[in-house]
Order: structure tokens, then C-alpha cells, then sequence
């Protein structure tokens, strides 16, 4: 089982994700396209969705989707802080929170955690 799913394309945050999970303790899956996710939820929901606002593979349809399927998953997604207009779209989108890259970057490890600490 996978305590968070992630829709990251680019191979520095990919490998910052995986490596930050590994140390913690927690089951993570890295998704490349939004079918891939989306199909990871329809197996077994997890406790937490990473999204990277600029992947290639529709990451505002991966929040749209997840919302419209009745999904109670907790989404962060992260951008470029000069993304205004991205971050606002993402939290219409049904997002419950978007940061700049820099933030994400700094509180990785506790955005995990609390993956890790919700019941299953």
C-alpha cells in the first residue's frame, strides 16, 4: 500500500520525494501521467496526493478527476511562486493546498508525516 501518490515528472523532485519518503518510512508511488495515478486511487485510495503543478500529464484534470469521483484525499500541489493564476486554478480545481516549490522543498518531510500519521 502506498500512504502517498505523486504526480511528478521532473527527475530532481522525483528523486527529493522518494529519497525524503524512503528516510521516513513511507510508502509512496511516483506517477508519471495522470491515467497512472488515477488508476493507483481506483486500487486503493491513499492518505495523501503530491502534485507538481507543472507536470506534462494534466495536473489540474488529476485534481478535477479526484474531486468528481467523491475521493476524500487530502491533495498538496506545489508551482513556482510567480504562478498566481496556476495556484488559484489548482484550488478551484478542488486543491486543499498549494505552495511554491521553495516552501515544498522545506517542509517535505512534514507533509509527509502527516501522511504517515493519519489512520488508515
Amino acid at each position: 500500500m502506498s500512504d502517498v501518490l505523486a504526480l511528478i515528472d521532473d527527475l530532481f523532485f522525483h528523486a527529493k520525494v522518494q529519497e525524503t519518503a524512503r528516510q521516513l518510512g513511507i510508502g509512496l508511488r511516483i506517477c508519471t501521467t495522470q491515467e497512472a495515478l488515477l488508476a493507483e486511487v481506483a486500487k486503493e485510495p491513499p492518505k495523501l496526493v503530491l502534485v507538481d503543478l507543472n507536470a506534462r500529464s494534466n495536473p489540474l484534470g488529476v485534481i478535477e478527476a479526484l474531486n468528481k469521483n467523491g475521493h476524500a484525499i487530502h491533495v498538496t500541489a506545489f508551482l513556482s511562486h510567480v504562478q498566481t493564476d496556476l495556484a488559484a486554478r489548482a484550488r478551484a480545481a478542488g486543491c486543499t493546498e498549494v505552495m511554491p516549490r521553495s516552501q515544498f522543498t522545506r517542509d517535505l518531510a512534514t507533509i509527509l508525516s502527516r501522511a504517515k500519521s493519519q489512520p488508515s
